[in-house]
């Protein structure tokens, strides 16, 4: 039995691919950022790159309101701390990343003489201790293995301070679901970047801005400091959120979300709720599928920073289903992406001086 492969238009899926196989660790996103200003050049009325490292991507950068759409590109990972006489690396977190999914993976450091293949060993399970098996792996006990025969070979072509990130590949698997490192949150700048293209043959009243954040997963610092400097009265932020159709969720923990059902509108503190009935609204009137996630607090996402930058955003969160986040077989439905980004646009394009995102 076969399943049928459904994708997106050439180009888009040319681009999504090309984020997903492109290293971005977070402080290290700048490979990432300049295959977004290639890509979105011909749709952008200005393209600029703060100091951070942020791309702002604007569009009608004189109409009102001023909206910022965030989805950052930053991606977890390691780094190089410890190089023992071995050859062998030792390293530390970039982001929560969890030991337990590192052994046996196929990894690539990024030196400043190129990409180095590398494996992630630990004692086989032949060798543990009794009790040192079903234990919780630490990441002191794991090491990145290059094939060297000592420290001095290592060093020639690995330093300090060296990110690592899983072997980049994205994958088509049955029907529209794709897996690889890093949906989390390459595939948020896919989908903000993929709005302001669909803006760009429309005619916007508002101002738009999509920004590529960097450093969300080390504390959302992107978000923060490009929103100050774009000063928005409104944004969205896109994210990844868990699916929960696999076995061993608990629903009654977690929600209810399908992968393929649509992205997710969070509702909650987090969440200007005019904003949030207009996109509801809009994906109600085109006939796009969504689906609502609860959010109680404040979300790990940059929509927090959004809006809580200067005197406050009208902000809400799109987030797309994820499988298995954080490990290296990430799994989400194209027809999710497409749909966040027809539902973005959609939105923005309703959006003029008379729309009020006042609470009452």
């Amino acid at each position: 039995m076969s399943m049928e492969r459904k994708t997106l238009r050439k180009e888009s899926y040319g681009f999504l691919k090309a984020l997903q196989e492109t290293p971005s660790p977070s402080g290290f996103e700048q490979p990432v950022q300049r295959i977004v200003r290639k890509r979105m050049k011909p749709f952008a009325g200005s393209i600029e790159t703060d100091v951070h490292g942020n791309v702002i991507v604007g569009l009608n950068p004189k109409g009102s309101p001023r909206v910022m759409l965030a989805g950052h590109c930053d991606q977890i990972g390691l780094m190089v701390n410890y190089i023992d006489d071995n050859g062998f690396i030792f390293v530390l977190a970039i982001g929560g990343l969890d030991p337990s999914v590192l052994p046996g993976s196929r990894v690539v450091v990024h030196s400043k003489h190129g990409p180095i293949d590398a494996v992630i060993g630990r004692k086989p399970v032949h060798v543990l201790k009794p009790e040192e098996r079903g234990a919780k792996i630490e990441l002191r006990e794991l090491w990145v293995d290059i094939g060297a025969k000592n420290k001095k070979e290592t060093e020639q072509v690995v330093a300090i301070g060296d990110p690592i990130t899983f072997r980049l590949e994205m994958v088509h698997l049955g029907n529209d679901l794709v897996t690889s490192p890093a949906f989390d949150n390459k595939c948020g700048t896919f989908v903000v970047m993929e709005a302001l293209r669909l803006c760009s043959i429309k005619r916007i009243r508002c101002a738009l801005f999509a920004v590529s954040t960097v450093q969300e997963e080390v504390g959302l610092r992107g978000a923060r400091t490009s929103c100050y400097g774009v000063d928005p009265q409104v944004g969205i932020a896109v994210d990844v959120t868990h699916a929960t159709d696999y076995p061993d969720i608990d629903k009654r923990v977690n929600g209810d979300i399908k992968i393929g059902g649509g992205p997710t509108i969070s509702t909650g503190a987090n969440i200007n709720p005019p904003l949030e009935a207009l996109l509801v609204k809009t994906a109600k009137t085109r006939k796009i599928p969504i689906q609502m996630e609860a959010a109680p607090g404040g979300t790990g996402t940059d929509a927090n920073a959004i809006q809580l930058s200067r005197s406050g955003v009208a902000t809400a969160l799109v987030s797309i289903p994820n499988r298995y986040m954080h490990t290296p077989v990430e799994v989400v439905s194209l027809g999710d992406l497409e749909a966040a980004a027809k539902l973005i646009a959609e939105t923005v394009a309703s959006i003029d001086r008379q729309t009020k995102f006042i609470p009452q």
